[in-house]
């Protein structure tokens, strides 16, 4: 397994996701569960941090253009709301 400095967060999001089918097919031994769980809970952390680094430097951007008022992330943003 890679450390976590080198893990990017579309990795990390990759095996938290093959973890989870792998937990949710129920055909692993408790140590193996407990194993993949731990490394998920891992992976979360990992790709909960990452994220709140690239919020900051939006945020960061964004005040360095002059723009202090933060906009709530919209998905629907230019699809007509």
């Amino acid at each position: 397994m890679a450390t976590p400095k080198d893990i990017t967060f579309e990795t990390a999001i990759s095996e938290l996701e093959t973890i989870v089918n792998q937990l949710e097919s129920g055909d692993l031994e408790l140590e193996k569960s407990l194993a993949l769980f731990e490394r998920g809970i891992e992976l979360t952390r990992l790709s909960q941090g990452r994220l709140q680094e690239a919020e900051q430097k939006v945020q960061i951007l964004m005040e360095k253009q002059g723009n202090l008022e933060l906009q709530p992330f919209s998905e629907n943003v230019g699809q007509g709301e």
